[in-house]
């Protein structure tokens, strides 16, 4: 399904991917894994469009991304639910799904409704501002938001980041709904270890820009050496 080979990505004059080479399977769980500061985030945005490449190639489902802008990539099905999930916190739970909608050319109400028969969180607070809702709120309405698109890939960034450990769970449950439901391949960045383990079966582990590693997450999980020497844990 995505096919990434010496991408090359960074910010001005300073470059942070430094040639990653992945492959993503249609309905895989990946994780990406690694210190802070070795391009993890970088990575996500350079997939999505959010941040330009100058190096590599990048295709999905046999198509070119490198041309496209993200509203185009998003149209062919990416979603991506960034770190901080940056919902619209002035905007009402409602209208949050329907700029998703409207974003990549899907504004039918029915798609919304699919959306709250399977939120039943987010239907309760339909009228309710994205910003008075907890973090963990946020965080379903985030990943809600993305699959009003339809999408066959879900890119999600540090989507345990500031949840509570009680809603951490819930959380899991629904990237794991999304994923054999769905059928939607994800392609998660995390630095929980524990989190990780649950949403992802196999792990990619960044150094320095560059994808260094291959392993099943739960060899990793197990071993406390391996965790010390990619993840220092």
């Amino acid at each position: 399904m995505l096919r990434v080979s010496d991408l090359q990505a960074g910010y001005g004059t300073a470059m942070v991917l430094q040639g990653v080479d992945l492959t993503l399977g249609a309905g895989e769980r990946v994780a990406i894994l690694g210190r802070n500061g070795v391009g993890k985030t970088t990575l996500m945005r350079a997939i999505s469009g959010a941040t330009g490449c100058t190096g590599g190639t990048l295709t999905f489902e046999g198509a070119d991304l490198m041309p496209l802008r993200p509203y185009e990539r998003a149209r062919r099905g990416i979603a991506h639910v960034p770190q901080g999930r940056d919902i619209f916190p002035k905007l009402t739970v409602a209208e949050n799904l329907k700029v998703g909608a409207a974003a990549t050319g899907r504004s039918n109400e029915g798609g919304l409704d699919e959306i709250y028969d399977e939120f039943l969180l987010l239907a309760a607070r339909r009228r309710a501002r994205g910003g008075s809702l907890s973090g963990g709120q946020q965080q379903i309405l985030a990943l809600a938001r993305a699959l009003v698109s339809k999408p066959t890939l879900l890119l999600l960034d540090e989507p345990s980041e500031g949840i509570q450990p009680s809603i951490l769970d819930e959380i899991a449950e629904v990237i794991d709904h999304i994923n054999s439901k769905r059928g939607i391949a994800v392609l998660v960045v995390e630095q929980n270890l524990d989190f990780a383990s649950r949403v992802a079966d196999r792990g990619l582990i960044m150094e320095k820009g560059e994808i260094v590693e291959t392993l099943e997450i739960s060899e990793l999980h197990e071993d406390r050496n391996l965790q010390r020497k990619f993840l220092a844990l």
